[in-house]
C-alpha cells in the first residue's frame, strides 16, 4: 500500500470517528436523551400518597416501565421518571411542569385530574415540549386542537354520553350533573346539555362545587337531587366528594340512580362498600380483572412477575397502557431521538395497545375512543 493510499484511509477512519462523536455529541444535546436513559417529567396530583387514582396511575406507568428497562430499554436506552405530587392544584402543577423541564425532562407524561393536567398543557405549548398521555377526560386538551398534546384515554364527554345512553335506553329521562365550578367544569356541563339535547333528555338539577367541601355542603347537594328528582345522577371527577354525596343520599332513601366517570371509580366502590352494588360507572380501559383484552392479561401477568403486592385496578392499567403507548411512539421514533422526531411520529401513528387502538393525525390528537360500562356487583367487584 503506497503512503497515499495509507494516508486516504487513515483520513477515512478519522472522518468517520469524528462523524459518530459529532453525532453523538448531537444526541446528547438533545434534553431528556442520553446515551443510555431518556428522562421523562411526570406531575401527578398523589396528594401526599392519599389520592388512590393518582397513586395506582404511578404505580401501573412504574411498572410498566421497569419491565421494558429490564429487557433492554427502548433501543438501548433505560427510561427513567421524575415524578413530582401536584396536590392536584394546577398552580402546583404548572411549577412542576416547569421545574421538570428546566432539569432535563425529555417530555411531560401523564398527568391526571383536568385541572393540573390544563395547567401542565399550557407550559408545554409555551416551551414547545410533547405532553403525551394526559390521564384526564377534559375538553380543553383537545379542543381547540393541541399540538403538543397527544392524550391516549377517551375524554369524559365519551363517557357522559355512554352512561346516559345507556341511562335512557333502562327508561330515565331527567338528569342531574356534579361538576366543579371551573373552566374545565363549565365545559364539561355544556358537553352534558349538548348530549342531553341530542338523547331527548332533560337536565333538572346542576351541582357546582368549589374546592374542598364541607359536610353542610354536601348535606345542602343532597336536598337539591331530593327536591329535583332526577332519574340519574353522573359526576365530572372528583371521586371523594361523589362517594360522600351518594353515601348522604342512600342514607336519605333517594331514589336517584347514581352514575359515575372512570377516575376514582374503585375509590368510590371500595368506600362506600356494599352501598356501591348496582352503581355503574364509565370505564376507559378494559376490566383489569378479567382476561379478555391483551392490554389486561399483559397487565396481570407483569404484576405477578414483579411481586407486586397491588390490587388489580383502573388506575393501574391506566397507567400500565399509558406508558405502553409511549414506549410504542419511542420505539417507532428510533434510536435517533429528539422532541421534534416525536412529534413528526405521533402526527401519523396508529397503535394497537392490546384489544384498545390508539390514532393520531396532523389535525386531530383524539388517542383512544375506548369507553366500556361496568357495574359494581353484591362481592363490590367490577362487572361489564
Amino acid at each position: 500500500m503506497t503512503s497515499a493510499s495509507r494516508f486516504s484511509v487513515r483520513y477515512r477512519q478519522l472522518l468517520a470517528g469524528f462523524l459518530a462523536l459529532f453525532a453523538s455529541a448531537s444526541l446528547l444535546a438533545e434534553p431528556g436523551v442520553g446515551a443510555n436513559e431518556i428522562i421523562i417529567g411526570q406531575s401527578i396530583a398523589l396528594q401526599g400518597g392519599k389520592n388512590s387514582y393518582g397513586v395506582a396511575a404511578a404505580e401501573g406507568s412504574k411498572l410498566y416501565f421497569d419491565m421494558i428497562n429490564a429487557s433492554g430499554g427502548v433501543h438501548g436506552r433505560k427510561i427513567v421518571t421524575r415524578v413530582l405530587d401536584d396536590d392536584n392544584k394546577a398552580d402546583n402543577a404548572q411549577a412542576n411542569a416547569r421545574k421538570l423541564i428546566a432539569d432535563g425532562a425529555f417530555i411531560l407524561f401523564g398527568s391526571i385530574e383536568g385541572g393540573p393536567s390544563t395547567a401542565v398543557m399550557s407550559v408545554a405549548n409555551q416551551q414547545k415540549v410533547p405532553f403525551f398521555g394526559p390521564m384526564a377526560g377534559s375538553p380543553t386538551l383537545r379542543r381547540p386542537f393541541q399540538h403538543f398534546v397527544f392524550p391516549v384515554r377517551a375524554e369524559h364527554r365519551d363517557e357522559f354520553r355512554a352512561l346516559m345512553t345507556w341511562g335512557k335506553s333502562t327508561g330515565l329521562t331527567t338528569l342531574g350533573f356534579l361538576h366543579a365550578d371551573t373552566e374545565v367544569g363549565q365545559g364539561h356541563l355544556e358537553n352534558v346539555k349538548l348530549i342531553a339535547a341530542d338523547l331527548g333528555m332533560k337536565i333538572v338539577a346542576t351541582i357546582p362545587f368549589k374546592g374542598d367541601v364541607s359536610d353542610a355542603q354536601i348535606a345542602e347537594m343532597v336536598k337539591v337531587i331530593a327536591d329535583k328528582k332526577p332519574d340519574m345522577l353522573i359526576n365530572h371527577g372528583s371521586g371523594g366528594l361523589y362517594q360522600k354525596l351518594i353515601a348522604k343520599a342512600k342514607a336519605a332513601r333517594l331514589t336517584t340512580s347514581f352514575m359515575g366517570v372512570n377516575s376514582g371509580s374503585t375509590q368510590i366502590a371500595q368506600g362506600l362498600g356494599p352501598l356501591a352494588a348496582g352503581l355503574v360507572f364509565s370505564q376507559v380501559v378494559p376490566n383489569p380483572l378479567e382476561r379478555k383484552h391483551l392490554i389486561s392479561r399483559e397487565y396481570q401477568d407483569a404484576v405477578r412477575k414483579a411481586g407486586a403486592k397491588q390490587e388489580y385496578s383502573y388506575g393501574a392499567l391506566e397507567g400500565f397502557m399509558t406508558a405502553k403507548a409511549l414506549v410504542m411512539a419511542l420505539r417507532a421514533t428510533g434510536r435517533d431521538l429528539s422532541r421534534s422526531g416525536l412529534l413528526t411520529t405521533l402526527e401519523s401513528a396508529r397503535f394497537d395497545l392490546g384489544g384498545v387502538p390508539v390514532r393520531y393525525t396532523a389535525g386531530d390528537h383524539e388517542g383512544s375512543g375506548f369507553v366500556d360500562l361496568s357495574i359494581v356487583g353484591r362481592d363490590g367487584k367490577f362487572v361489564h
